[in-house]
């Protein structure tokens, strides 16, 4: 197996964007092909785990997120994946609402962005999650 997979990976070579293949098939990696393969549910939650962990430890270090509660912590790092990190940067009024531990303030910032125009239901339930500190 490890013969073929080296193989593979000489013939192939990577490519961490997607392209169209030479038949013009979306493809990513060492020539895996998106379009009749699609990505199993495995694997995106693997991609899932590694960008949480990946925001995990650039938020960590900033007092205001690691003073929160476990259920406050999700609702950043959700809005984090999302928006990205520097996106959820840009937030500098909720942020500074957590600074002080303002929670209500805070869910209102949220609400109150393009934002929470865009993901709508879901930035009502985070917000709620913020004000209340409940999980739902």
């Amino acid at each position: 197996m490890k013969t073929i997979i080296e193989q593979l990976v000489f013939h192939e070579g990577y490519r961490k964007y997607p392209y169209k293949d030479t038949e013009g098939h979306l493809t990513i990696g060492y020539g895996y092909n998106l379009d009749v393969n699609g990505l199993p549910k495995d694997i995106c939650k693997e991609l899932t785990t590694r960008k949480i962990d990946e925001n995990w430890t650039k938020l960590i270090r900033n007092d205001w997120f690691s003073q929160l509660s476990v259920v406050r912590k999700k609702v950043i790092l959700d809005m984090a994946y999302n928006l990205g990190v520097p996106g959820l940067y840009k937030f500098k009024k909720m942020i500074q609402a957590l600074k002080k531990e303002d929670y209500d303030k805070a869910s209102d910032e949220m609400l109150n962005s393009l934002w929470a125009k865009q993901v709508k239901g879901r930035a009502i339930r985070l917000a709620k999650m913020m004000r209340t500190g409940e999980d739902y």
